[in-house]
């Protein structure tokens, strides 16, 4: 995380006269790798964990370090990471408990602070291996649900390796700040993404379940989530998330979703919140169905939610995805709440001039993208869409669509939306090879990675002419404003 590539990516957004940088969610990843399935809605990921300032920490050694040299440098392999940072991290522990490093502050500080979801996580952990990564609603009853598990025997024996995973994340967060602090000092401003649900093999299903559509007998779900057929899946999307007891939640003031985004808020400065239309009407899909397709809507817990969320957190500064089947009722509900929503463009063409995506339709308050992280890259899209969609972006966009990438980047710029997010990808005019996600794809997804060669290219040719479109169109941070290029 805090290699020269970090200080090398803030030069070029520096640089680029970019004055915002989105991650996608940061939590530890599950099964299927996906960060919109987490075994946590508040810890980060262990994998964005660099290892070599541990050494210098006196935590590990470079020889620590060598197995994972032998990891592929173009692509993740979440496989062989798995089973080769783990034990590293864990010596890291150990070392600590032997020396006493604490290189990122207060480590008992770091668990006080951190305690109201930390102690459910790092238990919920150390119960995992032990049963050597089965589910939750899978283990005995004694410790199938947090309330009675943290009393339980077992619990006691499985002290230090619930702390080791507390360790863990107090070098993740540490490391995040000083991540946060570099942005910062550049003048950009991190968005994050929050996903609308929680994985249902999750500490926040298993210390919560009230807060949940689950028996709360034996933990299993009684419906889960997904979308119906749409652009991306004929059989819909049936993400197998727990669906939320809303009314559990009002009944609290939506305390568990506030402290969710104030964990956001500390590691980002502004917050998209996936799947926005699931507050107004959510697709229930029965528990067992093959497909989503078998699902209904049902309504979400609408303004009061948004309203709770104003009150609380009056500063907070959100984006809505408010993408898919956008009914009368989320649109009402969008603008009720004033959130921008997001445009992408690599929805606007092959259809007539009414098309909400087209930049002449488009309203100030949105985020516009060529594409998001599942979508293709804008040059695998254009290859891949047929030729009625591509004549209608060369004769809307006036251009020959040899350098398509590009030229979305510019509608993009042009656009009156506050506020454009370019993919990596079609900076770099890439195809379909380095597509972040397909949508229905069981495996195979989130493992891209750009070469730092590729990053130097772009920072030397592309920076100053990203940055002479921030001046045209008025995109430039204020910061960039008052400095020459």
């Amino acid at each position: 995380m805090l290699d020269g590539a970090v200080d090398n990516w803030i030069a070029f957004l520096r640089d680029a006269g970019i004055g915002h940088w989105q991650v996608c969610p940061l939590g530890p990843t599950g099964y299927g790798d996906s960060p919109y399935q987490c075994f946590s809605a508040f810890a980060g990921n262990p994998y964005l964990i660099d290892l070599r300032p541990l050494v210098s920490a006196g935590l590990l050694t470079d020889a620590d370090l060598a197995p994972l040299r032998a990891l592929p440098s173009d692509r993740v392999d979440y496989g062989w990471l798995y089973a080769a940072k783990w034990p590293v991290l864990f010596r890291a522990h150990k070392n600590f408990r032997a020396r006493g490093a604490q290189p990122y502050g207060d480590f008992a500080a770091f668990r006080a602070a951190h305690a109201h979801w930390l102690d459910a996580y790092v238990l919920y952990m150390a119960f995992k291996d032990h049963r050597n990564g089965q589910p939750w609603w899978t283990w005995p009853e004694d410790i199938r649900f947090y309330a009675r598990a943290k009393a339980s025997p077992l619990a006691a024996t499985l002290l230090e390796r619930a702390e080791a995973y507390a360790f863990v994340q107090y070098l993740f967060f540490g490391q995040w700040a000083q991540v946060r602090a570099k942005a910062r000092d550049a003048g950009v401003a991190l968005i994050g993404d929050a996903p609308i649900f929680a994985a249902l093999d999750s500490a926040d299903a298993w210390s919560r379940p009230e807060l949940f559509q689950l028996d709360q007998k034996t933990g299993r779900p009684l419906a889960v989530a997904g979308v119906p057929p749409d652009y991306f899946s004929a059989d819909g999307q049936l993400w197998g998330n727990p669906l939320y007891e809303w009314s559990a939640h009002a009944a609290d003031n939506y305390s568990w979703w506030l402290a969710r985004l104030r964990a956001n808020f500390a590691l980002c400065d502004i917050v998209r919140i996936d799947h926005f239309r699931a507050f107004d009407s959510y697709w229930s899909i029965p528990a067992g169905a093959p497909t989503a397709r078998t699902g209904q809507w049902k309504p979400g817990p609408g303004l009061a939610f948004f309203r709770a969320v104003r009150a609380a957190l009056p500063e907070a500064r959100l984006i809505a995805e408010d993408l898919g089947d956008l009914t009368p009722g989320v649109l009402a509900l969008r603008d009720a709440t004033g959130l921008p929503g997001m445009v992408i463009l690599q929805f606007a063409f092959g259809g007539s001039s009414d098309n909400a995506y087209l930049p002449h339709n488009l309203r100030a308050n949105s985020v516009i993208y060529p594409g998001s992280h599942d979508n293709d890259t804008t040059p695998g899209w254009y290859a891949a869409s047929d030729e009625k969609t591509r004549d209608h972006l060369r004769r809307y966009l006036r251009v020959s669509g040899g350098e398509v990438g590009w030229d979305f980047i510019r509608a993009a710029y042009t656009a009156v939306s506050n506020l454009a997010v370019i993919p990596l990808q079609d900076c770099l005019g890439l195809g379909s090879e380095a597509r972040f996600n397909l949508p229905g794809k069981p495996d195979g997804n989130w493992q891209w990675r750009y070469a730092p060669g590729q990053l130097e290219k772009l920072h030397r040719e592309s920076a100053p002419y990203l940055r002479e479109l921030g001046r045209l169109y008025g995109r430039l941070p204020f910061a960039a404003r008052t400095t020459s290029s």
